[in-house]
């Protein structure tokens, strides 16, 4: 008995190979994501920040997964997690949306981005312990630091991708030998990196 065999050739004109391309990632806004951030605020309690809190995507983003804009209450989200995984995507929305908590919370008073109310406003979104930074496989920016300053004083060297325009001194020596206080002779000196 003879098997047949089948076999399938695929061919494309150069024209129909270029219309080809890969799913593009969504960009705009995310009405899903936005309706359950409104959830969530107002579980919290926080009505006004319910009521303008909008999400979307972010397609320019590239090594960031995310990122919250305050006091217009908008939470960017890179859409390169989509194809990570969704648990990723959630965990980046309740992380940056944990910083339009702390910020909402806090009314006019300055806090630190990462800082205690930041860490509370995790505990309450429900991802207690939440890193800063993330080890995502996004790809990472490398920028040349082109400027190296050091202190006259201990001889510290600070280096910077841009150059300092305002007079800044070392502050360990500043805090040793002034109280914390700016002092000259322990102003940074300036070397261009070639």
């Amino acid at each position: 008995m003879e098997q047949a065999v089948l076999q399938l050739r695929f061919s494309f004109s150069e024209g129909e190979r270029r219309k080809v391309k890969k799913p593009r990632l969504r960009s705009g806004g995310d009405t899903e994501m936005t309706m359950r951030a409104r959830v969530l605020c107002g579980q919290l309690g926080l009505s006004t920040l319910a009521e303008k809190v909008t999400v979307q995507w972010n397609s320019r983003m590239r090594s960031t997964a995310g990122r919250a804009t305050w006091p217009d209450a908008v939470v960017e989200v890179n859409p390169a997690l989509q194809e990570i995984s969704e648990i990723e995507t959630e965990r980046t929305l309740l992380h940056e949306l944990a910083h339009l908590v702390a910020y909402e919370r806090a009314g006019n008073r300055r806090i630190q981005p990462h800082g205690p109310e930041w860490r509370r406003a995790c505990c309450d979104l429900g991802i207690p312990g939440e890193r800063v930074g993330h080890s995502l496989p996004l790809p990472a920016r490398a920028m040349r630091r082109k400027w190296r300053y050091f202190c006259p004083g201990c001889w510290a060297v600070v280096e910077r991708v841009r150059r300092m325009h305002k007079a800044s001194a070392c502050y360990a020596c500043c805090l040793k030998h002034n109280r914390g206080d700016y002092d000259e002779r322990f102003r940074f000196v300036e070397k261009r990196i070639a």
